[in-house]
C-alpha cells in the first residue's frame, strides 16, 4: 500500500531513539562530532515543539476528504495552494531558539542577523512560516536577499520551526476513513510528497519495502514501480549502487536520464518524526558520492492549483 502510516511516538521515545543513533554514528564517524552536536540542539527544539503541537487541537480546515482526493488524483499535493491557518504565536519562539542554536553551532553572525530581523519585525514571522508551508523557495530567497540574509539559513530555520505543525496536519488529513481519499492515497505513485509536495530526503527499506520519506513533513509512501522517483525511468539508465562494497545496506539510486539521485538505506523500522534528519546526516557520504559523479537533486516542484 503506497501510503504508510507511522506509529505514534512520544517525546521520550523520540529522544531515546535519537540518543542511540547519535551514539552509534559518533562511534563510527568521530569526524561528525561538531555536526552531531548542532543537530542535537536543533532536533531538541523541534522535538519539544512537536510535543506541544501534538497536545493542542488542530484548526478545522475547509479541506473535505473528497476534495483532497480529487487533488491527489490530479497529482496535486493536499496542502498545495491552500490557505493554511498557522499558530504563529506558538511557532515563533522556535524560530528564535533555532537561530540561537545555529549561531552557537557555527553559523555565527548570519544566524544572529536572522534572529534580529525576526525579533525587530523586519522579517514577519507569520509570512515566513506561511511561505515555508507553501514550499515557496522563491519568496523566501527573495525576502532573505532583500534583507541581506542567507537564503539557505532562512529556509532551514523556517522549515524546522513549522515542520512539527505540518507533520501533525498531514497525519490528521490522511487519517480520514473516507473511501475516496483512501483510494486516492493508495493510488499515489509519484516521487514527491502527497501532503506538501517536497521530494524525499531518502528511502528507508523495511522488510523489502522501499518507503520514501518526505524531507519536510516525514510523510511515508511506497511506489508501485521501482524506477527513478523524479522522471520515472526504469530502464538501463536507472541504476542502484553501493559506493562502499562493505556497506551494501546503504545505496544510491542514480538516473542517467535526468541526472537525479536518491539515497536508500536498509533499516529495521521507519524513523519517527523528526528523526529522519539523523539518517540524512549519517548518509552525507552518499550525497558526496553522487555529486562527485554529477548527479543532483532537482528543484522543488511547483503546482498550479485549480479552484
Amino acid at each position: 500500500m503506497p501510503h504508510v502510516a507511522l506509529a505514534p511516538a512520544s517525546r521520550g521515545s523520540r529522544l531515546a531513539a535519537a540518543a542511540g543513533r547519535w551514539e552509534a554514528i559518533l562511534a563510527s564517524r568521530p569526524d561528525l562530532e561538531p555536526a552531531l552536536a548542532l543537530q542535537k540542539r536543533l532536533l531538541g527544539i523541534v522535538v519539544e515543539l512537536t510535543e506541544t503541537v501534538e497536545q493542542r487541537p488542530l484548526p478545522r480546515l475547509s479541506l473535505p476528504p473528497r476534495y483532497l482526493a480529487a487533488k491527489l488524483v490530479r497529482g496535486t499535493p493536499a496542502l498545495a495552494g491552500e490557505p493554511i491557518p498557522l499558530p504563529v504565536a506558538l511557532l515563533s519562539p522556535a524560530l528564535l531558539q533555532l537561530c540561537e542554536a545555529l549561531a552557537q553551532g557555527g553559523a555565527g553572525e548570519a544566524a544572529d542577523h536572522i534572529r534580529t530581523m525576526i525579533e525587530g519585525g523586519q522579517m514577519e514571522a507569520g509570512s515566513l512560516l506561511s511561505a515555508s508551508v507553501s514550499r515557496d523557495q522563491h519568496a523566501i530567497r527573495t525576502g532573505a536577499v532583500h534583507r541581506g540574509l542567507s537564503p539557505d539559513l532562512v529556509w532551514l530555520v523556517a522549515e524546522l520551526a513549522v515542520s512539527p505543525y505540518v507533520h501533525a496536519l498531514q497525519r490528521a488529513m490522511f487519517r480520514a476513513e473516507d473511501a475516496t481519499l483512501r483510494a486516492a492515497l493508495a493510488d499515489w505513485n509519484r516521487g514527491y510528497c502527497a501532503a506538501c509536495g517536497s521530494w524525499p530526503a531518502l528511502a528507508e527499506v523495511v522488510e523489502g519495502h522501499r518507503v520514501l520519506r518526505c524531507s519536510f513533513c516525514a510523510f511515508a509512501w511506497e511506489l508501485t514501480t521501482y524506477a527513478c522517483i523524479y522522471c520515472g525511468e526504469e530502464g538501463e539508465p536507472f541504476v542502484t549502487a553501493a559506493p562502499d562494497e562493505e556497506r551494501k545496506d546503504r545505496r544510491v539510486e542514480v538516473c542517467g536520464s535526468c541526472a537525479g539521485y536518491l539515497k536508500t538505506v536498509d533499516t529495521p523500522a521507519l524513523s519517527p518524526f523528526p528523526l529522519l534528519a539523523i539518517a540524512d546526516l549519517e548518509t552525507m557520504d552518499l550525497d558526496v558520492a553522487a555529486m562527485e559523479h554529477n548527479y543532483a537533486r532537482p528543484p522543488m516542484k511547483e503546482f498550479a492549483v485549480r479552484r
